[in-house]
């Protein structure tokens, strides 16, 4: 297949959506020659931080020599970035040589009266047959969507299962009470495997308990960082014995997230490892993961974030209290309409000098911009409709000038773009 039939391809499959399950998953893997079998995982479940663990643990296992893999989604700027080994995406020639052999194994399911996959199972079965063809060492591996039935829970080779912080997402599909969605997140835990999870709400961590008691297997709970020392460009903690660890990234729960990454890889080294003390800080320091509280530029501050549910949203208003304390902020807000708009918008709205709402281009599931307006003047009046993305940040740019921040946030699905268009207007980028 050309990359233009690849593109087809993949757009035509898009069209079958979401169905959870594993059955579809199995006997595609089962034409493939399962190749998930040949593969060793750090499996990654959790409402909101599971990309930003991601990134940090496989950074660090990169950074210690390992071969890894990493599957992610959503994607900011590529298609290809939701499968990168040693950080480099997947190359259009194996892209299109993967997705020419999935179709064919896809060609004989239908032939048999078997129901087709779904794109996301089609593209778990892609980076499976990737990091197998690349020979990986570890595949840190992030769950699509709940964990137990979501298509990536068909491996068994788990040596650690991660669960990130557990709040109220996707609960159309996942169950509307916290025990509920921590029990989909849970169906990762797998036997003989080690169990991290972040700090929970009580609820979630019984459930968590619940199901490593069920499995044997050890659990360990991530501790808060101490002696944090925030910064939009670099943050210091102390973990534990660790002093003085310093990461890029951004944003107030970040020194959480590298805490259970930490965790992750303390983990690994009881499964045979090996990551030296100095390889696990560089690794920190070094990672990078666009989308989360992302500095753009400064002069003015211009801030991205993927903030898109309640307990993003709260923490995202915890940062902008940490980092732009006595800063008048201008918003591009941009949103889901299956995501909890409203709660976003009660929560950070107010603290708002001007709203700017767009609507997510080339997304059917996108809230239009107008509709979304009027929501935001419940609780701010002073709100704008933008036409397009670049309208938006031409608009910030001008609302903001010498003494206003900006930041960007309510769906990861159009920060790709954004970034492109800030990206061209300044010619740099600042972290």
């Amino acid at each position: 297949m050309t990359e233009r039939e690849v593109k087809e391809y993949i757009e035509q499959v898009s069209t079958y959506g979401s169905i959870l399950g594993l059955d579809s998953i199995r006997m595609l893997l089962g034409y493939m020659g399962n190749p998930q079998e040949q593969l060793k995982f750090i499996h990654i479940a959790g409402t909101n931080g599971k990309g930003s663990v991601l990134a940090y643990v496989s950074t660090i296992l990169t950074t210690a020599g390992y071969r890894t893999g990493r599957y992610l989604s959503p994607v900011i700027s590529e298609y290809r970035e939701k499968i990168q080994v040693n950080g480099k995406m997947i190359s259009k020639a194996a892209l299109c040589e993967g997705i020419t052999y999935i179709r064919e194994c896809v060609t004989k399911m239908e032939a048999e009266g078997n129901p087709s996959p779904t794109l996301f199972e089609i593209e778990t079965a892609l980076a499976f047959w990737y990091f197998k063809k690349k020979k990986c060492d570890i595949v840190v591996l992030e769950t699509g969507l709940g964990g137990i039935l979501d298509a990536t829970n068909i491996i068994t080779n788990t040596l650690v299962a991660v669960i990130t912080s557990i709040s109220y997402d996707h609960m159309a599909f996942l169950g509307n009470s916290l025990t509920q969605i921590a029990l989909a997140k849970a169906g990762i835990i797998k036997d003989d495997a080690i169990v991290v999870s972040a700090v929970q709400q009580e609820e979630a961590a019984r459930v968590i308990e619940q199901k490593c008691a069920e499995h044997k297997c050890q659990l360990v709970v991530s501790k808060k960082p101490q002696q944090v020392k925030y910064g939009l460009k670099k943050q210091t903690f102390c973990y534990k014995e660790r002093k003085k660890l310093s990461i890029s990234l951004a944003g107030l729960w970040q020194p959480e997230n590298a805490c259970v990454a930490i965790e992750v890889c303390d983990a690994l080294t009881q499964k045979g490892f090996v990551i030296r003390e100095e390889q696990m800080q560089k690794g920190l320091l070094h990672t990078t993961w666009n989308g989360r509280f992302t500095l753009l530029h400064q002069k003015p501050y211009f801030v991205m974030d993927g903030a898109h549910n309640e307990d993003a949203a709260k923490r995202l208003k915890e940062s902008i209290e940490v980092y732009f304390p006595n800063t008048p902020l201008i918003y591009i807000i941009g949103v889901l309409k299956d995501k909890e708009h409203e709660k976003i918008l009660q929560i950070t709205a107010k603290r708002a000098a001007h709203i700017i709402t767009i609507t997510p281009p080339d997304n059917p599931r996108a809230m239009q911009a107008y509709e979304l307006a009027i929501e935001a003047r419940e609780y701010n009046p002073n709100v704008t409709v933008a036409d397009s993305l670049e309208e938006a940040v031409e608009m910030a740019i001008l609302l903001a000038g010498d003494k206003c921040g900006i930041l960007v946030f309510g769906s990861l699905s159009y920060l790709g773009r954004l970034q492109s268009i800030v990206l061209n207007k300044w010619k740099t980028i600042k972290r």
